[in-house]
């Protein structure tokens, strides 16, 4: 059986020199306390029927209710996740005012087993952070694609 495919958007800008990236904090109650290691990459699974660039300008707007900006997007490769899921991102440059968003939602039966479906943001928040901080937000095998940026920008 072929893993599950995630595609995302790892936006970028360069402030005084120094490149910041937009992460999203994982909606739901149980990432609704969490800080580090509960950052993600704008992104979302897709099927044999898609490529990972469409389908990461795709999520990009189905998970922050806009589109990425435009431009020309830069492979970050693919790394797997700790459940087998394999993450494709590409670096962007662009801005994005993070109290703009209008995130998407999932549903959940919340608490678990209670029988009541509840509908939750996809992310609650997003912000932008240093490259250095942003490793010790996001989840850990995503933290490869900060290095990978950084390469790219140096």
């Amino acid at each position: 059986m072929a893993p599950r495919r995630s595609a995302g958007i790892l936006l970028y800008r360069v402030v005084d020199d120094v490149p910041h990236v937009l992460l999203g904090h994982m909606g739901g109650p149980f990432w609704a306390r969490r800080d580090a290691g509960a950052w993600t990459v704008p992104k979302g699974e897709y099927g044999s029927d898609e490529g990972p660039e469409a389908a990461a300008r795709r999520e990009f707007t189905e998970e922050l209710g806009m589109p990425p900006p435009e431009g020309r997007l830069v492979s970050l490769g693919e790394v797997r996740q700790s459940g087998g899921k394999v993450v494709t991102a590409f670096a962007l440059r662009g801005e994005l005012d993070p109290d703009a968003i209008a995130p998407g939602t999932f549903s959940l039966e919340w608490p678990t087993g209670s029988g009541v479906v509840r509908e939750f943001p996809e992310v609650d928040r997003v912000a932008w952070f240093t490259l250095d901080r942003a490793r010790s937000k996001l989840v850990v095998a995503q933290r490869v694609f900060v290095d990978r940026l950084a390469a790219y920008l140096h």
